[in-house]
């Protein structure tokens, strides 16, 4: 018995095994007995091509006439699979399945009672017999490409469309009927076709593949991540050549040294799959703790933002009758109560401010800011938030200077809302931290020219400064400054107000609008410059 048949008897072991395998743990189901067919099949073109390369020359073209018929009902029943797989349900007419079946029974009649696709064999003692085809052998190649390229479109399509468990079996019969119908019309098809019978039972071989991860996509309820599998069927794979290898051996020292080598691999390579599933599973626990903590996070955030609704009407409501009272609508007011009225209604006003805050870093977190696009001109909006925010910087005798651009600035696409939510958090900031001098604002158009490949274009942003000559920033509070319920040591020393928010919410509403925000401060004491560009 030469190597190959030797070979091709392991594989037909293995096939036989796996089948009962599938036979003795698969649950009942069409698409399972269809596929224990298409292993028998496989069965019988290995053990067709078995004989067919042993028996004696006068039986040689019977055997390769029952080989070239067995491999015909390979990729029909494979079809079949495909088609039930994993609904158990035909997704074509009963019509059109029946009907797939008439070219395989007309080519089947051909080749055992005619020379149109085998026509003879050459027998050649110690080499290869040769199979002379017939005229029709290229219809035979088109029917079994066909068949398999139909039915791998149709798998694909159906992995497409599924989810969870089902993605990953389908991903498990793909990847084994690639690895099969590759070698197998390599060295089964195209290379017989031109003359060359030297590997013709590698395609058997490579039926391992397929009915190996099929049957384990079947049978397994929680399949393993394919890298698992992959360095499993290389480690397997290798094995069985080394161990052929062994077998073969003619003298004690070669049994010696292929059965070290043998030996040493076999622990290398149980090494080699321990240590890819430690890394799958511990990637696995990561995903689910992941999962874990995003679920909080989502649960923290819509509380967040049902305890923030809930808190805005009361708060309004205290902010309305305060008001009235510190205008005299209930009566004139003393100068003992007026005093503590005036800071009840500013603390709810922070209050209110942070409720604000609140939902929306609840909104940001979940991607459900509502985006008010329309043209607007910057400067229009720049005046308005120093009209609302300019009363605080008097009340601290502060400079509030807005410096207008000398040409007129475009206007740009922008949502007004957050942009001003922006640029009241930082010049609240400026003013909040800054004991006296003033604080300047301009606004201004950059260009910019960006050269590729010989080419050039300009781009242009508008440009938005703010400047105060407050206490200054160190390098590490800058690199901390635009963090959720981050305060820089200025804000920790100097006021109590602050969540360490507004600057954070300010940086996702300038992100939102694909621009950017940053500061600088040469340190304590220097004073600090935010700057906001926006694309035009």
């Amino acid at each position: 018995m030469d190597t190959p048949n030797f070979i091709l008897i392991i594989v037909l072991v293995a096939n036989l095994f796996l089948e009962l395998i599938l036979l003795d743990r698969a649950k009942r189901s069409a698409s399972v007995e269809i596929f224990t067919i298409a292993v028998w099949t496989l069965i019988a073109w290995t053990l067709s091509i078995f004989l067919y390369r042993s028996v004696e020359a006068e039986q040689a073209l019977l055997w390769g006439r029952i080989l070239y018929v067995s491999a015909l009902l390979i990729p029909l029943t494979f079809l079949y699979f495909v088609l039930l797989f994993p609904s158990n349900i035909f997704t074509l007419s009963r019509k059109t399945v029946v009907l797939a079946a008439i070219p395989t029974a007309i080519l089947a009649l051909l080749i055992i009672f005619t020379d149109f696709i085998v026509q003879g064999v050459t027998v050649h003692s110690g080499q290869e017999n040769i199979l002379r085809f017939g005229s029709l052998y290229p219809l035979y190649v088109l029917y079994i490409s066909g068949y398999f390229l139909f039915a791998l479109r149709h798998l694909f399509k159906k992995r497409q469309k599924a989810e969870g468990l089902e993605k990953l079996q389908i991903g498990y019969i793909l990847l084994g009927t690639f690895i099969s119908i590759t070698l197998g019309s390599l060295f089964n098809l195209f290379l017989p076709s031109i003359g060359d019978f030297r590997f013709n039972w590698l395609g058997n071989v490579a039926t391992l593949a397929m009915v190996s991860l099929i049957t384990y996509a079947i049978v397994k309820e929680r399949l393993f991540d394919i890298r698992v599998v992959l360095t499993q069927l290389f480690t397997g794979i290798v094995a069985v050549l080394l161990f052929i290898n062994l077998v073969l051996s003619r003298s004690p020292f070669e049994y010696f040294w292929k059965g070290s080598l043998f030996v040493a691999f076999l622990i290398a390579g149980y090494l080699l799959v321990r240590s890819v599933m430690n890394e799958i599973k511990q990637r696995e626990e990561l995903q689910r703790a992941y999962a874990k903590l995003k679920e909080l996070d989502e649960a923290k955030s819509e509380f967040v933002s049902i305890a923030s609704h809930q808190l805005r009407t009361p708060l309004t409501a205290i902010k309305g009758y305060i008001s009235m009272m510190l205008e005299g609508g209930y009566g004139a007011l003393n100068g003992t109560q007026e005093k503590p009225m005036k800071s009840v209604y500013e603390s709810n006003e922070r209050l209110i401010r942070l409720v604000n805050d609140l939902l929306n870093i609840s909104r940001i977190e979940s991607g459900k800011v509502d985006m008010k696009w329309a043209q607007k001109n910057i400067e229009n909006i720049i005046k308005s938030v120093i009209e609302e925010i300019g009363i605080k910087a008097k009340e601290k005798k502060l400079k509030l200077i807005f410096e207008k651009s000398e040409e007129s600035l475009p206007e740009i696409s922008l949502d007004e809302e957050k942009i001003r939510n922006a640029l009241l958090n930082i010049l609240d900031n400026a003013i909040r931290y800054t004991k006296k001098g003033k604080i300047t604002i301009r606004a201004y158009q950059k260009q910019e020219e960006n050269v590729r490949r010989q080419a050039s274009n300009i781009t242009s942003s508008i440009m938005i400064e703010v400047k105060d000559t407050g206490d200054g920033m160190t390098q590490e509070e800058l690199n901390h400054l635009f963090e959720s319920f981050s305060r820089g040591g200025a804000g920790t020393r100097t006021s109590t107000e602050g969540a360490g928010l507004g600057l954070y919410i300010a940086k996702q509403f300038v992100n939102l609008h694909k621009g950017k925000i940053w500061a600088e401060s040469k340190g304590r004491g220097e004073g600090s410059t935010f700057f906001i560009e926006l694309p035009v």
